[in-house]
């Protein structure tokens, strides 16, 4: 499994696994003609997916049409299970910028067929992620701009406040489920303006407090 960097650290984190939310940000429901949930929507991405800066991403033979999606990441600090809101800050240890980046041919494809989007999500290198922040340092997760250029052109731009589930609400429905192990990610929803990348394209992708990643398309 991949280490990922803590800011400011020696420390490391393994994730087990990478939870992803589905349509969290109404306007990006709305570009892909999505129904809003009711509750969170959720997929994964297996570790084997996870880039760190410096690393490429790998555009597979198998899909036409790749998209970025900017997300921001929530990692766990501590195992738990069956999170109550009021205690779910005590379980994360900090926060982190992660791509979701998706092949769109294969997931529609996938939903025409009411099947799981596994493969349009979890090939090599889908997952690019940050070094970690720690929590003190973000004190308002709910209230940060998230952003992503492409070739130095800004394609998605918003606020984490948009988010239709928060944080709280996202480790508690989650944690009814399935327990959260320490260093598990939780991707939580991509903003609008989701676009295609091609081979040489340049992606770059910052949240507030968090900072700045970059990656190369080949």
């Amino acid at each position: 499994m991949r280490s990922i960097k803590i800011k400011n650290s020696p420390e490391t984190v393994c994730p087990t696994k990478i939870i992803c939310l589905g349509r969290n940000y109404r306007k990006h429901a709305e570009e892909l003609g999505n129904v809003v949930p009711d509750n969170p929507i959720l997929f994964f991405k297996p570790p084997s997916s996870l880039i760190l800066e410096g690393e490429k991403i790998i555009l597979p033979p198998q899909s036409q049409d790749v998209q970025h999606e900017v997300e921001l990441g929530v990692v766990m600090g501590k195992s738990g299970k069956h999170i109550m809101r009021p205690k779910a800050a005590e379980y994360i240890l900090g926060y982190c910028i992660i791509l979701d980046i998706t092949a769109r041919d294969i997931q529609q494809e996938e939903k025409k067929k009411g099947a799981p989007w596994t493969l349009a999500k979890g090939f090599d290198t889908f997952a690019p992620v940050s070094q970690i922040v720690r929590k003190e340092e973000i004190p308002h997760p709910e209230n940060l701009s998230i952003r992503l250029w492409v070739n130095s052109v800004l394609r998605q731009d918003s606020n984490t406040g948009f988010m239709i589930f928060g944080i709280a609400e996202i480790v508690e429905y989650i944690s009814s489920y399935m327990t959260l192990e320490a260093g598990d990610i939780i991707a939580t929803g991509t903003p609008e303006g989701v676009g295609q990348v091609k081979s040489g394209d340049v992606v770059e992708a910052g949240i507030e407090g968090i900072g700045r990643v970059r990656f190369e398309v080949v």
